[in-house]
């Protein structure tokens, strides 16, 4: 029995890979009128700055960063400073950004390399970046992208899980990620691309419920429907200055429509940062 034309009409045909880099491009493009002020949201002045922020973020929030790094820079503005840090004394300031024993030891330890190794500068090369204690590829990019204007993709949590709800790719593997969103896109793209995506992810593309209904590429997004669809209900959730709120920054772009966000409330951020090493402990 001959297909009628309704059910060929209905049957979607697969993309092809050509398609799908034209989608992602897109995508793109959407996002870049969607977030024209995106920018890496870790308060820093220069490299340095940026490489210690970027180590602490790892299993925090970048606001609880901005709100714990102006006491860690005033207490140890240079590598040779923090080289020489007191371990209790590094770890009792970085707590709030909790597994704060590992961070310190990886803090101390990149900064005697780059005393030792480096004449106490930060190096260029993502090759050289990564050999030093506490850095990855996801840091060493993060770095290479805003600090030195350079060319990388960072995969956060954020990054690879849009970037697979987006059909970019299916690895699990950050290294993995990288290397196929790096195919699609040109290099020119690669660092604002990361901030874009890692906006979306933040603002609108949450992990638990993504706020399809209120999402501006949703007719390009293959997952359209993980998420609340019911447009009143999906405003709801978003988050940062899309809900009229402050962002991550204490310290943000003059484009940034947000506002600032607020230092850390005395007393509160050393339980949350020991509450995480309890828990970091535990895993």
């Amino acid at each position: 029995m001959a297909e009628s034309k309704a059910a060929k009409a209905g049957r979607k045909k697969p993309e092809t890979h050509l398609g799908m880099v034209r989608r992602a491009r897109r995508i793109n493009r959407e996002l870049a009128e969607l977030y024209p002020y995106a920018h890496p949201e870790l308060d820093f002045d220069g490299p340095f700055q940026l490489l210690v922020a970027t180590v602490l973020s790892a299993q925090t929030t970048d606001l609880r960063v901005n709100q714990t790094t102006p006491a860690l820079f005033a207490a140890y503005p240079t590598p040779e400073d923090l080289a020489a840090a007191v371990p209790e004394e590094l770890e009792e300031i970085i707590r709030p950004t909790g597994f704060f024993r590992a961070k310190a030891k990886s803090l101390i330890g990149l900064s005697i390399a780059l005393r030792d190794r480096f004449g106490g500068e930060v190096p260029r090369k993502l090759e050289d970046l990564v050999t030093l204690p506490g850095v990855g590829r996801k840091t060493a990019n993060v770095v290479i992208g805003n600090a030195f204007g350079g060319a990388g993709i960072t995969v956060d949590t954020h990054f690879g899980r849009l970037a697979r709800r987006f059909g970019w790719t299916t690895e699990e593997d950050p290294e993995k990620v990288e290397a196929d969103v790096m195919a699609i896109f040109p290099k020119s793209d690669w660092t604002m691309l990361s901030h874009r995506v890692v906006f979306h992810g933040r603002r609108v593309c949450h992990a638990r419920k993504p706020a399809c209904g209120a999402c501006p590429i949703a007719p390009l997004c293959p997952s359209y429907g993980i998420g609340e669809t019911d447009p009143e209900q999906a405003r709801k959730l978003l988050k940062y200055e899309l809900a009229g709120q402050p962002g991550q920054r204490l310290r943000p772009p003059a484009d940034f429509p947000g506002g600032a966000a607020a230092p850390a409330a005395a007393g509160s951020a050393g339980s949350a940062g020991s509450a995480a090493e309890s828990a970091g402990g535990r895993s």
